[in-house]
């Protein structure tokens, strides 16, 4: 029996558009809230070096998003939020999930999914459509 690895949009999300995601925040964070990599760390849950690596753009570039004005937008609001520093955790989680649905519905993430999963085919597939509950353009 032949065996038939797929992988789910979530695993992608988690190996490609989580790590580009916290790039965006902590580099907005950085530049324009002037915070430091430790501080930035911290309020994204992640080590310094691995802001290190998002800052110097060797993590978190396998999906370049800086051209999507909407998710840039959504970023840029998450980012003022953490710098306040008074955002409770499940606004955070709320912030960011609604990043990866926007990410999602543009049908960013496709051709991620086809370079994992060559079965896939991206101009019939309609799987994240369905989890984010929208309906077919």
């Amino acid at each position: 029996m032949k065996c038939i690895v797929m992988l789910v949009p979530c695993e992608v999300a988690v190996k490609c558009v989580l790590p580009a995601v916290r790039a965006m925040i902590a580099e907005e964070l950085m530049t324009k809230h002037k915070l430091k990599q430790v501080e930035t760390a911290k309020l994204l849950g992640v080590s310094q070096p691995a802001i290190s690596l998002y800052f110097r753009r060797k993590r978190g570039k396998a999906i370049d998003l800086k051209n999507e004005s909407d998710i840039t937008n959504l970023v840029e609001n998450l980012a003022a939020s953490l710098a306040k520093g008074n955002l409770p955790p499940k606004d955070f989680i709320s912030m960011f999930c609604e990043i990866c649905t926007a990410i999602r519905e543009k049908g960013l993430m496709c051709k991620l999914h086809k370079a994992f999963d060559p079965t896939i085919d991206i101009e019939k597939c309609r799987i994240c459509l369905i989890m984010v509950g929208r309906s077919y353009k």
